[in-house]
């Protein structure tokens, strides 16, 4: 079950984003890109704070989540200016010098860079079996993205998608480190910060902006697709770590293909069916891995939300407290050896 969990969550994010992209296609025929960006960022933000908010007016809301502190703030606006300002401004203007084949193939590569980064910088533990399934699920997505009609070519432009990309992938790292404080806020200060610049964009553009309707239908798609999606990623990479929630986040492709058929009854092409069993295969890789070793724990104080019900929490409390909780503990050293993942606990070098 501890497995199963974070793994759900994971493909539930995936299916979440998954969904944008064909529900965004039906709103663009209304809806100014620059425009789009800055609600659906807006709508991720405001509506995650509206839920920590009504959470927060339940008489029984115990708080579990550990808050945001001075030293979480310089990963968080890291991931704002990596993910939120730079990677969006980069593909904007990469995008008009891209096919547009080429451009949906290379926007597959963050889950790659978001894999890259947390193994080579912040030496996250991912085997064979790991980069096996980052690389199935990666050329599964991009022959998801294939058009018989179109033309691949490699530009300025292309390389400006892969740039934004690694961009995207150092927000998902920078993310990661802060994955034990609340998400709900974590995603609330990101969502509202890059709407905000993006919206200075749409007056800067003058860009058209969506009536009331549209406007609250675009934040909507933004509360599940850049907001609850995200949430879900955040928790995933708590027991996860980034490489895998990444690359069980790079289905969403698959999720958005399955969408388009519904919505628009566009048939899938041959590539979709050679894809289907390459992303599944992939996700059964992850879901399988087994990595236990005997590994030690230095001393370490921290905040996070935690139960008394594992190996790692046996600290004491005035009151026995089995259910979730939040507070400042100490971790004493400790060498043990079990199965794991790179989660909040289990960062160490291999």
């Amino acid at each position: 079950m501890k497995k199963i969990y974070p793994i759900s969550q994971a493909i539930l994010a995936a299916i979440l984003f998954g969904i944008s992209a064909p529900i965004s296609k039906l709103l663009l025929g209304y809806v100014d890109p620059i425009t789009m960006a800055a609600f659906l960022y807006l709508g991720s933000g405001v509506g995650m704070l509206l839920l920590r908010l009504i959470q927060r007016l339940n008489p029984n809301f115990r708080g579990a989540e550990a808050k945001i502190n001075k030293s979480d703030i310089k990963w968080i606006v890291g991931a704002i200016i990596a993910g939120g300002v730079l990677a969006p401004i980069i593909l904007m203007f990469s995008l008009p010098e891209t096919p547009a084949l080429t451009a949906s193939m290379l926007l597959n590569f963050e889950s790659v860079a978001t894999t890259l980064i947390a193994v080579l910088i912040f030496k996250e533990a991912a085997g064979r079996r790991i980069w096996i399934a980052v690389a199935l699920i990666t050329v599964a997505s991009i022959m998801l993205s294939w058009n018989f009609n179109g033309k691949f070519s490699f530009s300025m432009g292309a390389l400006g998608v892969v740039l934004a990309c690694m961009l995207w992938g150092i927000d998902n790292n920078f993310t990661r480190n802060i994955s034990a404080k609340d998400p709900f806020i974590i995603v609330a200060i990101k969502g509202l910060s890059a709407g905000t610049f993006s919206l200075l964009l749409v007056f800067i553009t003058k860009s058209n902006l969506p009536g009331l309707k549209l406007g609250l239908y675009t934040m909507l798609l933004g509360f599940f697709s850049y907001g609850l999606s995200i949430v879900l990623f955040i928790y995933a990479m708590r027991s996860l770590g980034a490489s895998r929630t990444s690359a069980f986040f790079g289905t969403a492709p698959f999720m958005g293909a399955i969408l388009s058929f519904l919505l628009f009854r566009e048939l899938p092409n041959v590539l979709f069916y050679i894809s289907l069993p390459l992303m599944i295969f992939g996700a059964v890789l992850i879901f399988g891995e087994k990595h236990g070793h005997l590994h030690s724990h230095i001393p370490l104080g921290h905040e996070h939300r935690h139960n008394h019900k594992d190996d790692h929490h046996d600290h004491r409390h005035d009151e026995v407290q089995n259910a979730e909780h939040s507070h400042y503990h100490r971790h004493e050293n400790i060498e043990h050896s079990h199965s794991h993942k790179p989660d909040i606990h289990h960062r160490h070098k291999h």
